[in-house]
């Protein structure tokens, strides 16, 4: 369900929608598309706002897309750190400390390298795409 509503908020032309267009749309019950906009929200996939008749409409942009790879990261970043935790509770030099740590320090690096990438990019998102010319001028 989460997939269906994040790709029909990103196929509308203005990427947004009620809940109620969503129930419309996708033909499931509103409990459904609650659930799924409680989700896509903790992740950061959506956003929420009030319309001008007092309706919440959910929205998706370009940087709801790079906001989400951020917490991503920042998240991977909170494992690492509870993996280093952990180390200490077990000891130092036993396997399970071992393996904690290799843990904290690889997902250390794929969290720094999303970031980073994440940034490196953000500008992508922002970009017309190029148009070729039209086969019939």
């Amino acid at each position: 369900m989460m997939s269906r509503v994040l790709t029909s908020l990103y196929t509308t032309d203005d990427g947004s929608l009620t809940a109620s267009e969503l129930v419309q749309r996708l033909q499931v019950s509103p409990a459904s598309i609650s659930k799924a906009m409680t989700f896509l929200e903790s992740q950061g996939l959506i956003r929420r706002e009030r319309d001008e008749r007092r309706r919440e409409r959910y929205l998706v942009d370009s940087d709801v897309f790079y906001q989400s790879m951020i917490a991503a990261a920042r998240s991977n970043a909170q494992l690492a750190e509870t993996a280093r935790q952990g180390v200490g509770v077990l000891g130092r030099g036993t396997p399970a400390a071992t393996r904690l740590e290799n843990i904290a320090r690889f997902v250390d690096f794929v969290s720094e390298s999303l970031a980073r990438a994440a940034e490196q990019a953000r500008d992508v998102l922002y970009t017309k795409p190029e148009t070729t010319p039209d086969s019939t001028d």
